[in-house]
């Protein structure tokens, strides 16, 4: 989970490895890696076609939420619902979208604070690395409860059904990157009807104990899970991954738990831990993972 040890401990793992101070990050870097992200997907190319995008606003329970919306230009395929990290919808998720897009999805990645403030959360040159920003990240993200969490699931799904580019045929597919994570469980558990796939990317706070912690909500899912634990995570709460392993076998679920030997946020492109290697490595098992479960 993103919090203040979080950024402390990349702080140190990136003086340790030399690696570029969070003020060097700029944006030659981020369209370096912005190219690296969709290597491989012949120019934003999906089932011998065009990857197209748009920007949304969908009517919620509470509110209106903003959201990108990214799918093969033809046909209908199975939507992948992507809930960001606590850094909320920015260029790099919709980068990410259009990639999981080009292999064959219909792609929905949402702003989670649309109650707070449209997207974006940070202004250009803000990043979680900033002692600053912290406080009202924390703040925005404290909002959330597991009822807010899975009727907003509810709804976004709903949208996602009635749009031309789903294929309601197949099932959902549902992916979140730290604070994200619980949302990815929850939101199996919020219609297990539609959600055949979960993955959850450095996710915080998914086996506490909480009455209301998300792996309580196991047996109440139909979903295959990956989950991409961060080394430092892991160090951390090392029994958090049994927990999990546990709940998921209790439940006759498979699920596929690995710790990755990486830090904190290594999946997003614009983190300052982003591994390329290992996000791959990562982004490789979600691709077996929805083509496994989803039809």
């Amino acid at each position: 989970m993103c919090d203040d040890r979080t950024a402390a401990e990349d702080e140190v793992f990136l003086r340790e490895k030399g690696a570029l101070s969070r003020r060097g990050f700029g944006a030659a870097s981020f369209g370096a890696l912005s190219a690296s992200a969709l290597a491989g997907c012949a120019s934003g190319s999906a089932a011998g076609g065009d990857v197209a995008e748009r920007d949304v606003d969908i009517t919620m329970p509470d509110g209106v939420c903003d959201a990108h919306f990214a799918y093969p230009a033809n046909g209908a395929h199975a939507a992948v619902l992507v809930w960001p990290d606590i850094m909320g919808l920015r260029p790099a998720f919709r980068i990410m979208g259009k990639r999981l897009a080009a292999s064959g999805y219909a792609v929905l990645t949402v702003n989670p604070f649309y109650r707070q403030q449209r997207a974006p959360i940070l202004q250009e040159g803000q990043s979680f690395q900033d002692p600053e920003v912290r406080p009202r990240l924390f703040e925005m993200m404290r909002s959330f409860t597991q009822t807010s969490q899975m009727t907003d699931a509810a709804a976004l799904i709903q949208w996602l059904d009635s749009q031309s580019e789903v294929d309601t045929g197949k099932k959902i597919g549902t992916t979140g990157y730290c604070m994200g994570g619980s949302f990815v469980m929850r939101t199996a558990a919020a219609v297990p009807s539609r959600v055949g796939a979960g993955g959850s990317f450095h996710g915080g706070g998914l086996a506490t104990d909480a009455p209301d912690s998300p792996h309580l909500l196991i047996p109440q899912m139909q979903a295959g899970f990956l989950i991409a634990i961060a080394q430092n995570d892991d160090e951390n709460d090392p029994q958090a991954k049994e927990t999990l392993r546990e709940a998921f076998a209790a439940a006759n679920r498979p699920a596929e738990i690995e710790v990755y030997p990486a830090q904190h946020g290594w999946c997003a492109i614009d983190s300052h831990v982003y591994d390329e290697a290992q996000a791959d490595r990562a982004w490789a098992r979600l691709l077996h993972l929805f083509a496994t479960n989803l039809g």
